[in-house]
């Protein structure tokens, strides 16, 4: 099984993104339904902590990808063999739609309400709109990731508190505009058990293009050529 352990750990740490992630979306929805308070800075604010849990967690398992989009961009600077960026991939795909189902069972009248907590497009933004801020905030995102969990010159002691800092800033800048995935993982499962698919591949095209860009000018312009 030990070979198998960092495939494992990417569908439990995805699972564990949209469970918590899109299940504060469905939770908020839930307090509403009943005429409570919702509590939104929470509901954003819970991704940047869990993302923070999940990279001390699993980063010396996996590397604690969880993200299609991070593993594309490792694969794309040959950093990743393409066979293991396909398993990682179809593991982190696999975790969201669990998680997704797992909501369901939760919160069944969040399914056709808010899809299950999937992100969709802000009100009156185009799609090109959408797709930029996610390009944009998810290539701060993975750069902060090659700063501080990949490149060897740096401590790793705060990696995890950086990148979930960077990525609970960069859900709360575009949350209004494309709902702040920076993650198809995190779209996909819960558009797969909702079955709402509206505009979806701005929550790849976004992601998957700022994380390239974000891989090769890290390792073009500040990795030294040694490593």
């Amino acid at each position: 099984m030990k070979k198998y352990s960092k495939y494992i750990a990417e569908i439990l740490g995805a699972l564990l993104v949209v469970f918590i992630g899109a299940g504060a979306i469905c939770a908020e929805h839930s307090v509403k339904m009943t005429e409570g308070q919702g509590v939104p800075v929470w509901a954003i604010t819970v991704f940047g902590i869990v993302i923070v849990a999940i990279v001390y967690a699993t980063s010396y398992i996996s590397g604690s990808h969880i993200n299609p989009a991070i593993t594309i961009s490792f694969w794309a600077t040959g950093r990743m063999h393409a066979g293991t960026a396909a398993y990682y991939i179809v593991a982190q795909l696999t975790g969201a739609v669990m998680a997704a189902y797992f909501l369901k069972i939760l919160f069944p009248d969040a399914v056709s309400t808010v899809f299950l907590g999937t992100c969709t497009l802000g009100e009156g933004v185009e799609f090109w709109k959408a797709a930029l801020i996610e390009c944009i905030v998810t290539f701060l995102f993975v750069f902060t990731i090659y700063a501080t969990a990949v490149d060897r010159r740096t401590s790793k002691v705060l990696a995890g508190v950086a990148i979930g800092l960077v990525y609970l800033f960069g859900v709360s800048v575009s949350t209004t505009i494309s709902g702040g995935a920076l993650n198809p993982a995190r779209v996909f499962g819960p558009a797969v058990v909702s079955g709402h698919f509206d505009y979806h591949f701005v929550w790849w095209l976004g992601p998957v293009s700022g994380a390239v860009a974000a891989g090769f000018l890290y390792g073009k312009v500040f990795t030294r050529k040694s490593e």
